[in-house]
């Protein structure tokens, strides 16, 4: 099979560390460089702090990215201006953002995926969830992360809300006089969806998808007790991406 070269963006951060580790372990990917805001990575490859720099001394066939919103967006949409194939594990884009950077990959003919989740069990549950509300249309999600998360709700919470869209009739929920005594207790609305996020220490990387029907309910739920969880998800998408002409946004999209 034929090396990949990989250059990891994050490299010392929780995920950062299981992608190193899948990328040295894997014998058709070669880890070039990293690209770290500190310049503090231990490794036995090249530092970057600046990622043009990056590119303009390695060439690397694909970027892994696992930073920051803010950052992730500038490092996919400088890896294609580079010929570089990025592979963001980073949620938070906006809509705007996607656009973009879809027609700046179309535009490059380069491949790019863009995950919020790389687990393959949770890409199973949110394709279970589209399933299912074909049949229940009045569904509750509840996704829990670990305290030092950024982004709420999470990028597969969004995710799965828009799938369910594509089945399902907007619906608002709950009582038609409903009232917060709290804001936010009932939660972000996404079509008539409701979605919870909950922050604690101790958590990873959790999500139910709660759906009611009269006398029942049903409950599809994914739960990733470490980081290991996604990289299997990784590999795929580094694979992949280099057969890819164009932006794919989720990882379903790239399973058979």
């Amino acid at each position: 099979m034929e090396q990949i070269k990989v250059t990891i963006a994050g490299p010392r951060g929780r995920m950062g560390k299981e992608a190193v580790e899948l990328v040295q372990n894997t014998p058709h990917f070669t880890l070039i460089s990293v690209i770290d805001h500190k310049g503090e990575a231990s490794l036995d490859v090249p530092v970057y702090k600046d990622i043009e720099e990056c590119f303009r001394t390695e060439t690397p066939h694909v970027l892994i990215d696992l930073t920051t919103p803010e950052v992730g967006y500038l490092h996919t949409k400088t890896a294609l201006e580079y010929g570089v194939r990025p592979v963001v594990g980073t949620t938070g884009f906006t809509p705007e953002e996607l656009n973009e950077l879809k027609d700046l990959a179309e535009s490059t003919k380069l491949g790019c995926i863009i995950a919020p989740n790389f687990a393959i069990g949770a890409v199973l549950m949110m394709k279970f969830s589209q399933m299912a509300a074909k049949y229940f249309d009045d569904i509750e999600i509840i996704e829990l992360h670990h305290d030092q998360k950024l982004d709420a709700p999470s990028g597969t919470a969004v995710k799965t809300a828009e799938m369910i869209k594509e089945v399902r009739e907007a619906k608002t929920q709950g009582h038609p006089n409903e009232k917060e005594t709290h804001s936010g207790a009932r939660g972000a609305t996404i079509d008539g969806m409701h979605i919870h996020s909950v922050r604690l220490p101790g958590l990873i990387a959790h999500q139910q998808v709660m759906f009611g029907a009269e006398g029942q309910t049903l409950t599809v739920r994914h739960d990733s007790y470490n980081r290991a969880s996604f990289m299997s998800g990784v590999k795929v998408s580094v694979e992949t991406v280099m057969k890819l002409d164009t932006l794919v946004y989720g990882l379903e999209n790239i399973l058979d």
